[in-house]
């Protein structure tokens, strides 16, 4: 088992060999990840917000299609890789910012964002509750945390956290672990976020949205 800095460490030395490929059509497995924006765009053509937080933003695809549509917003894009940052800080989308930071311990202002997205980065956080409770610290009340990632049925869970993920780690990948519904209501729960959405959807995404109560 690996301490949380050396997943740290290997996330940012995958993603810093990534970098330049990411978003070309030479990214390999990377490439996988475009099939989820369309359901983060989805969830966030029912909410209402300003100012936007991608946590593990990579460079900036997300953010990228978003500006496209409304400029208007503030958007804020945090990696643990700073060449992910250093590239999507070249694509000069004005009025967005660029953090190289750590997903775990947001720094942020408290209630500061009226909506967080995270999609495929949460498997590579070591501490997956820190992310949750920091999360909930830096949203509005009111706010939403819209969240994809990978989960499965128990035994195909058992395999991937198992054999899976430590046979990427072995060729220098950070992955750390995908979780079941029951955890990431545990983690929801925990850190007091109300879940408005959680479910297991086709090729073993996850799909939550939970939500900061309002004040009062």
């Amino acid at each position: 088992m690996k301490t949380a800095e050396q997943y740290k460490k290997l996330t940012i030395r995958e993603f810093t060999k990534a970098a330049e490929v990411y978003e070309t059509d030479h990214a390999g497995i990377y490439e996988m990840c475009k099939d989820d924006y369309p359901y983060i765009e989805k969830e966030l053509s029912h909410i209402n917000y300003q100012d936007l937080l991608d946590c593990g933003c990579g460079t900036g695809p997300m953010i990228s299609l978003l500006y496209e549509k409304d400029k208007s917003k503030h958007y804020v894009g945090l990696d643990l890789t700073p060449k992910m940052i250093e590239v999507a800080r070249s694509k000069k989308l004005k009025g967005t910012e660029w953090v190289v930071g750590d997903c775990e311990n947001l720094p942020f202002e408290d209630d500061s964002f009226d909506v967080i997205i995270c999609t495929n980065s949460f498997h590579h956080y070591p501490n997956p509750q820190n992310f949750f409770d920091s999360a909930k610290r830096v949203l509005r009340p009111g706010g939403r945390l819209v969240l994809q990632d990978y989960t499965a049925p128990a035994p195909i869970l058992w395999l991937m956290n198992h054999t899976e993920m430590p046979l990427a780690n072995l060729i220098g990948h950070g992955d750390v672990g995908a979780y079941s519904l029951g955890q990431i209501k545990g983690f929801c729960d925990t850190c007091g976020l109300k879940i408005e959405k959680l479910e297991a959807a086709k090729k073993f995404r996850m799909h939550l949205v939970a939500s900061k109560e309002p004040m009062g």
